[in-house]
């Protein structure tokens, strides 16, 4: 595991990287999936037959999600399975399906919330627009407008006095990115989109678009260890996640990593944590390895632990009294072990000790958080994925400032902290 504050850097710097390469979920896999075949892995397709083998290295993708897992040598109805999971999405704005918007001489992209912003944070930055196109005959491509075309400009304050008591956005009217001026001659979003992704625009059947940051993700702080970049929560768990997949040892056990989409709204959806796709794989795995034994799939489940990766709150510099005072994680202090007595987090005593011993085993520092008791709890893909496979369940995270934010805070320290913790989990 590394821990000199030089290979913190450079993790950070990878994970700065890898941020700026997924400007969207669609984006994520891509660069998940470039990633693991370079390291090895091969691609299966869910609609073709698989015959995995032991040491067998491979990933399937749905749509903004991706599962990645290396075949243990035992079998997993005795052995179990150790899955870390994570999420690829992000608080964003969606592309509507008829995005040009033309008002008060200016083109704009018609947009609606995704997940929960900090939308006053969005305002006068460089936006762009970026996602996947669907084309004719099943085909997608990727597409990103090139440049920083896009911006959410505030209303000057001689226009609206009242901002210095409070900034109330309207989403509809006042959330809408402007893009150009209206000539009446340009062409619409879709043509330059089409043309951004070298296809014709006759061809594109639909889309899946986010807005994101064009600023690229930054080192800050004194010392320079900061990361500062959007999106980080979850892209973060996911490079963590990927990392520690590629630097776990094979062993008896099969590994996984999931990657889910939708999180940020419910995960209710084909490819979201309520959705079928970590069951499918783990119970194709379990068939394939464990044939004829109808309870192989249940036993491998019972045997099984499934470690939530999710950024978590680190505690606040000038708002400490919004933090429990005796959870209070800080940026650099390694992974945070999530808690919380209404199952907002799916983390219970054996569960969370498990991966206390996990921690202690890589000589990693583990801080807690719990939410105070007169406010309420964000969620994970952790208690969804547990309640729908009825397996052992951690919930843990990278701390982090300014959570949801268009660009957030982490500690570059804590990468090979989480990697290490997170390896350690598969190796177990």
């Amino acid at each position: 595991m590394p821990t000199a504050d030089t290979d913190a850097l450079a993790l950070g710097d990878d994970l700065r990287a890898f941020v700026d390469a997924s400007p969207s979920p669609s984006h994520a896999v891509a660069e998940l999936a470039r990633r693991l075949t370079a390291a090895g892995f091969t691609e299966l397709a869910e609609a073709d037959a698989w015959s995995p083998a032991p040491g067998g290295e491979h990933f399937v993708v749905r749509h903004g999600s991706l599962i990645a897992f290396r075949v243990g040598a035992g079998s997993p109805a005795e052995t179990g399975l150790r899955i870390v999971g994570a999420h690829t999405d992000s608080p964003t704005f969606k592309v509507r399906p008829n995005g040009d918007v033309r008002q008060a001489g200016y083109r704009l992209v018609g947009v609606e919330p995704y997940g929960g912003g900090l939308w006053h944070t969005w305002l006068d930055r460089e936006l762009t627009v970026a996602g996947r196109l669907a084309l004719r005959g099943g085909a997608t491509a990727l597409v990103r407008l090139p440049g920083a075309p896009l911006r959410l400009p505030s209303l000057a304050i001689h226009l609206d006095r009242g901002v210095r008591e409070g900034l109330t956005l309207d989403p509809q009217q006042h959330l809408v990115p402007v893009w150009d001026r209206d000539l009446g001659s340009e062409p619409g979003l879709v043509e330059a989109l089409a043309a951004a992704a070298d296809v014709a625009a006759g061809d594109v059947v639909g889309h899946d678009l986010v807005l994101a940051d064009t600023q690229p993700a930054a080192r800050t702080g004194a010392d320079g260890t900061w990361v500062a970049a959007p999106r980080l929560d979850n892209l973060g768990c996911c490079h963590s996640g990927l990392h520690a997949l590629l630097a776990a040892p094979a062993g008896e056990r099969t590994q996984v990593f999931v990657a889910s989409d939708h999180e940020e709204v419910g995960s209710g959806s084909m490819s979201g944590a309520r959705g079928s796709f970590l069951e499918d794989v783990l119970r194709r795995l379990v068939t394939a390895l464990d044939p004829g034994d109808p309870q192989a799939a249940p036993r491998a489940l019972a045997r099984s632990v499934l470690v939530s990766a999710d950024m978590a709150h680190a505690v606040h510099p000038t708002r400490p009294e919004r933090h429990e005072p005796a959870h209070r994680p800080v940026l650099g202090g390694g992974p945070v072990l999530k808690v919380n007595a209404n199952q907002a987090y799916a983390t219970d005593a054996t569960s969370g000790g498990w991966f206390r011993e996990r921690c202690d085993e890589a000589g990693v520092p583990l801080q807690a958080f719990v939410t105070r008791a007169d406010l309420p709890c964000g969620s994970t893909i952790g208690p969804l994925t547990a309640t729908r496979l009825g397996i052992t369940t951690v919930d843990v995270g990278a701390p982090m400032l300014a959570m949801h934010s268009c660009r957030e805070l982490a500690s570059a320290l804590d990468v090979p902290l989480v990697v290490g913790a997170l390896t350690a989990c598969f190796a177990d």
